[in-house]
């Protein structure tokens, strides 16, 4: 009989990306998805460390799973932590929960199937040490997801940024060969994907082709049958020219990208160590839309760094009134242990905080959902990938990153690139109906000459 595994994720894109290769590599041990946590033999919190909420969230959860683990009559699920809480607080995680079975960092995951029969013999097992080997020379090739697929192209992050943990979770910035991405990248064409999103921690940084990720995104390109191309998360100084041009010249790169600023204050972005000002920030999003004018531009945002005073704060509403974007992320600055932001002085209250992300959020808020309203009236390029929200209803994302809802049932749209009339939008999504009667050339659906997509 089957074992049955279940993985919680938490955190980011590349942990939803980790989690899936967790599950390719426990397959050939019999592993098979379970529906829930109760159903299952296995259970793995795949975990984000980036700010102290997502870390606490992980040990109310494994309070929750220890029922589980007592209420089977000695046959409970072996548990396990992986990713970045457990990189950072292996020890600790056993300290405070001591019947979790194994921990494992993000680094070491391709070792799960040798760390389960070490787990059999003996109890608390933990590695996260950083391998000499890469553990993409070793796990087994990707198993197809769907029509949209993340491919890993680049990890850890040499920038050392004041507040992040995750130069010390991931380790220094590493790159796989083109080689290696490309030949993933058919493999998950040949699978059913259309659409690949580049991942990394520092995706910019790539160095694994002779012309960085702009040489690979060019690559990509080339494929048949790829459709349409993101990357995500970027750093404002590995912005290149040559990246730059790139969204001016692929089509098959979507006119989306998430770049943090993190502040608009260059006292508090000093003080982040993030090395760039708000006005490097401004430079590059306007190189950006003079090489792609419907660009949408996605950002993180922390409010309440330490040190960071009224007129600092004024200075990041300033920025986000100025570029305008069509989302973003913002967050209460959380100390983070090892950190050199953790041992600052000048904290900021967290009445003060709280009222600052207030008014942050209801700014960004306004302008996303004042973004999709403006789509309303016209057709955009839907990437049909799941089913909708109720029935008959199908979902997609537009070449802008924006779910488009469309009552289409039976119409056999998944996989498929399809013009869709926007009739809705909302502060998250949009609705739409089909509309054959403008066909999407591409999947990227590029304005003509002198139209905005804003």
């Amino acid at each position: 009989m089957a074992k049955k595994l279940f993985i919680q994720t938490y955190g980011c894109q590349m942990n939803v990306h980790d989690s899936a290769r967790m599950a390719d590599v426990l397959a050939p041990l019999g592993y098979a998805p379970a529906g829930a946590a109760a159903d299952a033999d296995l259970i793995i919190l795949n975990t984000c460390h980036i700010r102290e909420k997502a870390a606490e969230k992980v040990y109310s959860q494994l309070g929750r799973l220890k029922k589980l683990k007592d209420g089977r009559d000695g046959r409970g699920p072996l548990i396990a932590v992986a990713g970045c809480v457990a990189q950072a607080e292996g020890d600790e995680i056993l300290a405070r929960a001591p019947y979790v079975d194994l921990v494992v960092g993000p680094q070491t995951y391709h070792r799960l199937p040798e760390l389960l029969r070490a787990a059999d013999i003996r109890p608390h097992v933990v590695d996260t040490e950083f391998p000499a080997e890469s553990k993409f020379d070793i796990l087994p090739p990707p198993q197809s997801r769907g029509v949209s697929a993340f491919l890993t192209v680049q990890e850890g992050c040499d920038k050392f940024c004041a507040f992040c943990v995750v130069p010390f979770t991931r380790g220094a910035e590493e790159s796989r060969s083109a080689e290696a991405v490309l030949g993933e990248a058919r493999a998950l064409v040949d699978g059913g994907a259309r659409e690949i999103t580049l991942l990394g921690q520092n995706v910019n940084a790539y160095r694994g082709h002779a012309d960085g990720l702009a040489g690979l995104i060019r690559a990509l390109a080339r494929i048949d049958g790829l459709a349409r191309i993101r990357y995500t998360t970027s750093h404002p100084r590995d912005m290149t020219d040559a990246l730059v041009a790139v969204h001016g010249e692929v089509d098959k790169l979507m006119p989306f990208l998430h770049l943090p600023v993190q502040s608009g204050s260059d006292a508090v972005l000093a003080r982040m160590n993030r090395r760039h000002t708000a006005d490097d920030y401004r430079r590059i999003v306007a190189r950006l839309r003079a090489a792609r004018p419907d660009m949408a531009l996605s950002s993180d945002f922390i409010v309440g760094h330490p040190g960071e005073s009224d007129a600092d704060f004024a200075g990041t509403l300033a920025l986000v009134e100025e570029i305008g974007f069509a989302q973003a992320y913002s967050f209460k600055y959380s100390p983070r242990p090892g950190t050199p932001a953790a041992t600052a002085g000048d904290r900021v209250a967290e009445p003060v905080k709280a009222e600052r992300l207030a008014r942050l959020q209801a700014l960004i808020n306004s302008q996303q959902f004042a973004y999709n309203r403006g789509f309303v009236g016209r057709t955009v390029p839907v990437l049909f990938d799941r089913a909708g929200q109720r029935p008959g209803q199908v979902a997609g994302r537009s070449p802008h990153m924006q779910a488009v809802y469309v009552d289409a049932e039976g119409a056999g749209l998944l996989g498929r690139i399809v013009p869709v009339l926007v009739t809705g939008g909302h502060a998250n999504s949009l609705n739409g109906r089909l509309d054959p009667g403008s066909p999407a050339r591409n999947g990227a659906g590029r304005p003509a000459a002198g139209t905005s997509a804003a």
